[in-house]
């Protein structure tokens, strides 16, 4: 675009600053295009690394934030959903009995049980969440009758929680995802009670801005939990597939949760690893590891199914809940068959994926020496009790 000679001068800076504009716009719409694709997300991921990029809030960190000024407007945090002691949040891989776990909550009475608030079926949206259940959630009905009347929380869902972000530290900013649980939390009637299945590796950000909720976490062994994601398609997806037949058979999120952790966990890349059982289980194992320290209480699925009323009783004792009807909770516990993987491959095939992902995870976590942040060999995990 040419401007006449003639043109006097204030014009022509009017109409040199409009194509400025309309350049710089063109511009910063191709960085944003591009830092949303894989190859622009590496480049974030190099860049912090060589530049050693500090999250500006930890510059702060320790710094009392109190005003000078007694006079000045400050926020009783005290009064805040985030501050409430009275919340229970549960957090889980699919399929490790998490369904289970909330409907123990859902039916012991004084709570309001929240089923996984970031599923994209949008559970508070009835002419989006469907009125479909798993069949394999026993005793369950519905997944959505808590969120009625609470519409108001499309003002804040982002349906990329699902797939985007699915690791989060504590100074990680989301203003949305603090006003949708904090919106739950204040509409729940009795005690609030949270159960996701996309928090394992958000829970230093949920720790931060829920301190004084009680944090439960059940993990499943975890060859009996690949055998159920694949739904019963163990047949056509066999021990000897690969990376390229897996995505009809990927039900549960895990081509998109490594897309998204590889960023943070670069062994979770697809040509790193021979078979998708490595990267299950890579997730399954930091999950595991981000649950016992995060949380205030870890639950072995094995054991609630095989003795429901001492684990039921001790569940309930850990959240400081009222004394329940074990009778009746006992009934809402189904236990499916173990050791199942067996159908899928031998012990040995296993062992064998599972020792090259430990000896990976060694050493990325600074155990190159051999031991093991937490030793799962035997796959007989600890349960860990809160205070």
């Amino acid at each position: 675009m040419s401007i006449p000679l003639r043109t006097p001068l204030h014009e022509r800076w009017k109409t040199l600053g409009k194509i400025r504009s309309a350049l710089r716009r063109r511009y910063y719409e191709v960085v944003r295009r591009t830092l949303a694709t894989d190859d622009g997300r590496q480049i974030i991921r190099d860049a912090a690394s060589s530049l050693r990029v500090q999250h500006p809030g930890a510059l702060l960190h320790d710094v009392d934030l109190a005003s000078p000024y007694s006079d000045l407007g400050t926020t009783r945090a005290e009064l805040l959903p985030s501050h409430r002691s009275d919340v229970v949040i549960m957090t889980g891989r699919f399929r490790s009995g998490s369904t289970l776990l909330w409907n123990l909550f859902r039916q012991a009475g004084g709570f309001t049980a929240y089923y996984e608030p970031l599923n994209e079926r949008r559970w508070f949206d009835p002419t989006a969440r469907g009125d479909r259940t798993d069949s394999t959630h026993r005793n369950v009905s519905d997944y959505w009758r808590e969120y009625n009347g609470l519409e108001t929380l499309s003002r804040f869902y982002r349906e990329d929680w699902i797939r985007r972000d699915l690791l989060m530290d504590e100074l990680a900013w989301d203003p949305d995802l603090r006003s949708y649980v904090d919106t739950l939390i204040d509409r729940a009637i009795g005690r609030p009670a949270l159960q996701f299945n996309r928090i394992d590796f958000r829970l230093p950000w949920f720790r931060r801005h829920y301190p004084n909720a009680t944090y439960i976490h059940i993990y499943r062994h975890p060859r009996d939990q690949w055998w159920s994601t694949l739904m019963g398609d163990v047949k056509l997806f066999t021990k000897n597939a690969g990376f390229v037949d897996f995505p009809p058979f990927d039900r549960f999120y895990l081509g998109m949760w490594a897309q998204d952790l590889k960023y943070y966990f670069p062994f979770l890349e697809e040509g790193q690893n021979s078979h998708p059982y490595q990267i299950f289980y890579y997730i399954w194992k930091l999950s595991y590891l981000f649950g016992v320290k995060y949380c205030d209480y870890s639950i072995q699925f094995e054991s609630l199914v095989a003795d429901p009323d001492a684990e039921i009783a001790n569940l309930f004792r850990v959240v400081g809940a009222k004394p329940v009807d074990l009778p009746a909770l006992r009934g809402i516990v189904v236990a499916p068959p173990l050791g199942k993987w067996c159908e899928y491959a031998e012990a040995a095939w296993f062992e064998n994926h599972e020792s090259r992902c430990d000896e990976v995870l060694n050493g990325f976590l600074g155990r190159s020496d051999g031991s093991s942040a937490v030793n799962t060999a035997s796959h007989e995990l600890p349960v860990r009790l809160g205070a």
